[in-house]
């Protein structure tokens, strides 16, 4: 029996990357290069933690930011970590690394020595998708844009 190759859907990815994007250019409205904006995520009587969005370079047409949860296990377990790349000219958001590893490929064979998904760059735009969804849907801060 033979299997199908994983071919790239750029059209979903595509439009993660826009969703993400839009959704970032609202969490970090008004904030420079150096700055932090700060969500504290809880549920209807547990506190979750707080999402970190550091905005680490700005130029005209790109914004990188650093986009991190800390919390009650941060001393436990590794909690997520990623580097987001905004491109203003495209309206894109781009995870460019996650938990230290960076260029995730388009598409990877299956298996491979890193155990990455054939679509692993789509599903880490899409896990930044919804946890920036739970952000804004749970997420409580004094700053936070309306």
């Amino acid at each position: 029996m033979s299997r199908m190759a994983y071919v790239t859907d750029l059209r979903t990815l595509q439009g993660e990357c826009s969703a993400n994007y839009a959704r970032l250019s609202r969490l970090v409205r008004d904030v420079r290069a150096g700055d932090v904006r700060e969500i504290a995520l809880s549920g209807q009587e547990a506190r979750f933690g707080t999402l970190c969005l550091d905005v680490r370079e700005q130029a005209p047409y790109t914004t990188i930011l650093r986009v991190r949860q800390q919390g009650v296990l941060d001393h436990v377990i590794d909690t997520p970590c990623m580097t987001v790349h905004l491109y203003h000219d495209v309206r894109m958001a781009e995870v460019t690394d996650f938990q230290r590893q960076r260029h995730f490929e388009g598409r990877y064979r299956y298996p491979n020595a890193r155990m990455h998904q054939p679509d692993e760059k789509l599903q880490l735009n899409r896990f930044l998708g919804e946890w920036l969804e739970h952000a804004m849907a749970h997420g409580h801060t004094a700053d936070l844009p309306g």
